[in-house]
């Protein structure tokens, strides 16, 4: 039995909380932190664990946790990490890994050192049904190279602390994510257009953005990033390949005919679209930890994607096309 001590106890935290107690097998959450107290008891009541701290390093040191699930604000994930990593704690991130570069690469060394697989990050999409059809698809090499993908990353509306950057860090990121899984290569360049505003949109978000991402073999990415749409969550991709074009299934929902219309609920969270997805994610992180391997997203993949969003960040900014620019993949990571 793994036993987890979960550091954030907002949504995210709470949700892996639930999924851990009521449906992965071989693990529970023996701890839980959060610097908001409330936040913490109610994480510890859904779990039935009595072990509550106020800082993910007290947590990290109990000797009953085995397993770190990080769930916290992104910018404190890299200590409570590099806390883990010492203790040789196997670790669960949600992403981002961290929020810079350079604070991705400090925990990527950190845990090349200890010559152990330590970490998995938190893109799910790479566990849902959809984009998994897709990637083997494109895998056969039945259907000729892969020359463009389409995609929309829509949600039905945003908070208004939601800003123009966000758009890269908290909703694009999961598509580049996706995109690099599925063609295994990197981007060598990436770009932003700003349409017309919708009217939905409020001060300090220019909503929609369209966003260009070029591979290092020429294939060209666009992602509609709409995250004011009104209307629900629709993740949509299309990969056009040279003899066909492939593309991803609608959500799995009941088609209803009534009153002379057939419709189709869209939802309208991510915790929805993407339920069996978490599931299976944490599911396989449980069941690889105890031999240090991380058959999901791992540190390389968490330092990609925060290159990789920095430079759509700069490209907001400029209007031009940003180059892409990482150290080599380590040997490690291979």
């Amino acid at each position: 039995m793994l036993k987890i001590g979960v550091i954030g106890c907002g949504p995210m935290g709470i949700n892996h909380i639930q999924r851990i107690t009521e449906r992965t097998q071989g693990a529970s959450v023996v701890a839980v932190s959060n610097r908001t107290r409330a936040h913490a008891e109610e994480g510890a009541r859904i779990a039935g664990c009595s072990r509550i701290y106020e800082s993910g390093a007290d947590l990290i040191r109990d000797p009953e946790v085995d397993a770190v699930l990080i769930a916290s604000a992104g910018f404190m994930h890299k200590q409570d990490m590099l806390d883990a990593i010492a203790c040789g704690k196997r670790i669960f991130c949600e992403k981002p890994l961290c929020t810079t570069e350079e604070d991705c690469r400090e925990v990527m060394e950190a845990e090349m050192k200890t010559g152990r697989h330590l970490i998995q990050v938190g893109f799910c999409r790479r566990y849902y049904t959809g984009y998994l059809q897709l990637r083997d698809a494109v895998r056969t090499g039945c259907y000729g190279e892969p020359l463009m993908i389409h995609m929309t990353h829509r949600a039905q509306r945003v908070a208004l602390t939601y800003d123009t950057p966000m758009a890269v860090h908290d909703t694009c990121v999961h598509d580049l994510d996706i995109c690099h899984w599925m063609l295994d290569e990197e981007y060598d360049s990436v770009q932003v257009f700003y349409p017309k505003e919708t009217k939905n949109t409020h001060p300090g978000l220019r909503d929609p953005q369209f966003m260009m991402l070029r591979t290092k073999s020429g294939v060209l990415i666009d992602v509609e990033v709409n995250v004011n749409c009104s209307f629900g969550y629709d993740m949509n991709m299309e990969v056009v390949c040279e003899d066909a074009s492939l593309k991803m299934g609608m959500p799995m929902a009941a088609s209803v005919r009534k009153s002379a219309r057939a419709s189709r609920e869209i939802p309208v969270h991510h915790f929805t679209l993407f339920a069996d997805a978490f599931d299976a994610e944490i599911q396989d992180w449980v069941d690889h930890a105890q031999e240090d391997i991380i058959t999901g997203p791992n540190t390389w993949d968490g330092y990609f994607a925060a290159v990789t969003c920095d430079a759509l960040v700069r490209a907001q900014e400029t209007g031009v096309p940003e180059p892409v620019l990482t150290i080599g993949k380590p040997a490690f990571y291979q």
